[in-house]
């Protein structure tokens, strides 16, 4: 446990800014490298006002650069690997998709090879797990119950495969002659300050007179804030370097969850923001049997179309089965092996949230006010 060093991919995004956050307030810790292809302004302000001894060194650099990964990774001991895009509404290109989460991976995991870094920690997600039916009710799924999605989907399948790669790298033989050991974190829907998707619904309920539009009425899930999960990669980061607990850790995974109530979609996001006047759609829905097929419908005129023209389905099966399904994980074996526990419970994470969607509505009101003026 002496001086050490991190390197944190995917560091000015949502959730890799609240490792970072955390990271630089942990012992002996001499250097956090935080990368990323381009930081805001704002995050490279706000990570220069961080209160810590520790080095925080902002490298700017592409995940596909070989040669670049490689000199990010020289001296360093852990690996948290967070960048990806994330993408469950199949606005990216497929490729794009494979490139940055599956090779980028790869290209990860060769540079720490080259470089002698001795833990590699993976982000990987529950849509790795599932759900794979909206007809299917899985509920507190473990680890040791092997729940696989079967979709084909470039999200759940590229994180799949570069979780894949992660654990088998587990026990490979370093530079210098060393050996490599990593795990994954399957976090639940990371919901918190500063989510763009949050964001997006936020907005678009303030646009539409304070209505949330429904995402996913008849969903059971278990989210998780975005603080907890940067806490259990931080407690990853520690086990793996104990020399004592790292034997039960090495080459696992785990699902990251904490203690905000099971609730559908829907009900998550209304709960959040109800204190700013926010309320849900009460218009009746369309059954979830025929808003499938309707999908799979329009998927296939996607399919048709392709040659001639690139047409994008405002929905397609695996966003409804997503957002509709009843699906949820215990935390049960990150409990035992990491010595987890959520770091903020649920009314603190309720109430961080719903401070940031109060200041997303003033500036709402704001925008509003400029324009009539």
């Amino acid at each position: 446990m002496t001086g050490w060093s991190c390197l944190v991919t995917g560091a000015g995004g949502f959730l890799g800014k609240r490792i970072i956050q955390l990271l630089v307030q942990e012992e002996n810790l001499q250097e956090v490298r935080a990368l990323d292809k381009a930081f805001k302004p704002q995050t490279k302000e706000e990570f220069s006002k961080l209160q810590t001894k520790t080095k925080v060194t902002m490298l700017e650099g592409d995940i596909l650069d070989a040669q670049y990964l490689r000199t990010a990774c020289q001296s360093i001991s852990v690996v948290i690997h967070v960048a990806a895009i994330i993408d469950v509404s199949g606005v990216t290109p497929r490729e794009t998709i494979m490139d940055i989460n599956v090779r980028g991976t790869q290209l990860l995991l060769e540079a720490c090879v080259q470089a002698s870094v001795p833990i590699f920690i993976y982000t990987s997600s529950v849509d790795v797990a599932g759900p794979n039916s909206y007809r299917e009710i899985v509920q507190n799924a473990r680890e040791e119950e092997h729940h696989e999605s079967t979709w084909s989907a470039p999200y759940p399948a590229s994180k799949k495969l570069a979780e894949k790669a992660v654990l088998k790298a587990n026990g490979c033989m370093l530079r210098n002659g060393g050996t490599m050991h990593t795990c994954a974190l399957r976090p639940t829907y990371i919901y918190g300050e500063g989510n763009p998707f949050l964001s997006s619904v936020m907005n678009m309920a303030l646009k539409n007179n304070g209505v949330l539009k429904s995402t996913g009425k008849f969903s059971i899930a278990n989210p998780v804030y975005v603080g907890n999960v940067a806490w259990a990669h931080i407690l990853a980061s520690r086990a793996l370097r104990d020399p004592n607990k790292a034997p039960n850790i090495q080459g696992q995974f785990y699902y990251v969850s904490d203690d905000t109530p099971h609730q559908s979609y829907d009900n998550l996001h209304y709960n959040l923001s109800k204190e700013c006047g926010l309320s849900l759609d009460s218009s009746p829905s369309v059954p979830l049997s025929l808003m499938y097929w309707l999908a799979f419908l329009l998927e296939m005129v996607s399919f048709l179309l392709r040659p001639i023209y690139n047409y994008h389905p405002p929905f397609d099966r695996h966003l409804l089965t997503l957002s509709n399904s009843v699906f949820t994980v215990t935390c049960k074996k990150a409990q035992g092996d990491l010595g987890y526990e959520p770091l903020f419970s649920w009314e603190e994470a309720k109430q961080k949230t719903g401070e940031w969607i109060s200041s997303l509505a003033q500036q709402h009101k704001g925008t509003l006010k400029t324009k009539t003026q």
